[in-house]
């Protein structure tokens, strides 16, 4: 063996050097050759190719744990980022997202292009769907609601939820004719009924719409956007408002009005009138509609039209409604006990479609009935024809639980808007009231006689009883007798009276029907 001189260990000594700064400038995969000698340069240059192999071992799991934590912060930014600008039930744009959207489309528009429009909206009856079902329901809803808004808009365009039932569109490049379009189509696609787990719901939406101009932001626009909304549903549920100027004042008026309401309703404010409904035939007052009003302390006597889309839109036609039944049902028990005898008679309240849908309504309206001993043949539930739609599964289950404990079911406003043959069909109601329209001209306007014969002709075939609204002249009374009506309503047999005035009317009656026998 030839035993290294001191060049060959001096070379090593600078093989070894040459290690430790490769090593330490992260050259892991260094290494030296052994030498035969296998000298302490050769264990020391073993020595540290083992520490190589474990620091590349640990560099390689610090690069791993370094890739995964910045995934996960990238994930949490992602998250944050959702959580800051998208609304976690129904997956679309919250109001900052679509605000700065709306800026942005405000701004491009004074560049080039068409200015934006944005719609706000909210859904009427969505308050009675979450009362009455619970807020699962009321969610599975909103998903749904969110994915048909999602369907009418372009890719380009912005859906996003306020907040609660309240949503808005931002549509960018938008000319008048497109804007309402839209908003067409969306009222389209709600007025469908929405299967929400085993309920199906319905809901209808009143639009405001306002259309951008320059210098205007995003809040701004949304503000007049929703005063334009509100102004919609108080000219009548599903209506498109473009906004005015002049709708700011009106909406701060029914914001008081609510407060004033709301106050009204437990404070003693309220009043009952009753309106006669006469047998055509006799002259007989076979009974009377329950017609609520409202003494206001500052602006005086108030009817319903001047207050009942304000409750509808807050969720006060609830308590309304149940003070008007609450008070009707007292007082047709206390007519049957003192001046009704044993005639037929019968107490027509109006009701809310939104209360109709409650799955408690039908109880309380028994319960009522019940506590004031009075027959529950003398009430006769009245809903509006335009408001009475489609085969609403809730709605079939009151009218067939009312009716079947005796209660009446009437469908007002007949020939006012859709049709109500189907619950003429199932026989779900009792009694069509004839709308006033298709009575004004019925002794001077021959197509109106025959309109009118045909109704009544439809009304007889199906088994039911008419009762023709807003009669106001003999000869058109004479005219719906001879057609075979049999009821009628209107000023011809005097306006709405106090409970005193009818009291007395009712008892002069009875009086008069005892000296005659």
């Amino acid at each position: 063996m030839t035993t290294p001189g001191p060049d060959d260990a001096d070379a090593r000594l600078d093989q070894l050097v040459e290690l430790v700064v490769r090593l330490a400038s992260g050259d892991l995969d260094a290494r030296i050759e052994a030498s035969p000698a296998g000298d302490r340069v050769d264990a020391i240059a073993v020595g540290l190719g083992m520490l190589a192999e474990e620091l590349q071992v640990l560099t390689e799991d610090m690069e791993l744990r370094v890739a995964e934590r910045t995934r996960q912060v990238a994930d949490a930014h992602r998250q944050l980022e959702r959580l800051a600008l998208y609304d976690q039930l129904t997956g679309l744009a919250n109001r900052t997202l679509l605000s700065a959207r709306l800026d942005r489309a405000v701004a491009r528009a004074e560049r080039r292009g068409g200015p934006p429009a944005v719609l706000v909206l909210d859904l009427d009856g969505f308050k009675v769907v979450n009362d009455s079902f619970g807020h699962s329901v009321g969610d599975l809803l909103l998903v749904e609601v969110a994915r048909r808004l999602r369907s009418v808009v372009r890719d380009i365009d912005t859906v996003a939820r306020l907040g609660g039932d309240e949503f808005a569109v931002v549509i960018s490049h938008a000319t008048v004719d497109q804007v309402v379009d839209v908003a067409t189509r969306i009222q389209q696609a709600l007025q469908r009924p929405v299967q929400a787990g085993a309920q199906q719901c319905w809901v209808g939406t009143s639009i405001g719409i306002r259309l951008a101009e320059p210098n205007l932001s995003a809040e701004t626009l949304l503000r007049d956007a929703d005063t334009a909304m509100y102004v919609a549903k108080g000219r009548g549920r599903g209506g498109i408002e473009f906004f005015e100027s002049t709708m700011h004042a009106t909406a701060l008026r029914r914001v008081r009005l609510a407060d004033e309401l709301r106050a009204a309703i437990t404070d003693g404010q309220l009043q009952m009138r009753y309106q006669s409904i006469v047998e055509l035939g006799s002259g007989r007052i076979a009974g009377v509609e329950a017609l609520v009003r409202w003494q206001h302390p500052v602006r005086g006597l108030l009817t319903p039209d001047q207050f009942i889309s304000v409750a509808e839109d807050t969720g006060l036609v609830v308590p309304l409604d149940g003070w008007v039944l609450e008070t009707a049902i007292a007082q047709v028990a206390k007519w049957r006990s003192t001046v009704l005898g044993g005639s037929d008679f019968g107490m027509h309240v109006n009701i809310s479609p939104l209360e109709l849908r409650s799955p408690a309504f039908a109880d309380d309206v028994l319960e009522r009935l019940g506590r004031h001993r009075a027959a529950p043949g003398d009430l006769v539930l009245e809903v509006t024809e335009t408001q009475l739609l489609g085969e609403d599964a809730q709605t079939a289950l009151a009218l067939e639980k009312l009716r079947a404990a005796g209660v009446g079911v009437a469908i007002d406003d007949f020939g006012s808007g859709y049709s109500s043959i189907g619950y003429m069909r199932r026989q779900s109601v009792d009694t069509i009231k004839i709308d006033r329209s298709l009575i004004t001209d019925l002794d001077t306007d021959p197509q109106q006689l025959r309109v009118a014969a045909a109704i009544l002709g439809l009304v007889e075939a199906f088994g039911l009883t008419a009762v023709a609204e807003g009669v106001e002249t003999p000869a058109q009374a004479a005219r719906l007798h001879a057609l075979g009506c049999r009821y009628g309503q209107g000023f011809l047999w005097g306006r709405p009276v106090r409970t005193r005035t009818m009291s007395d009317h009712l008892r002069a009656r009875a009086h008069a029907a005892r000296a005659g026998r």
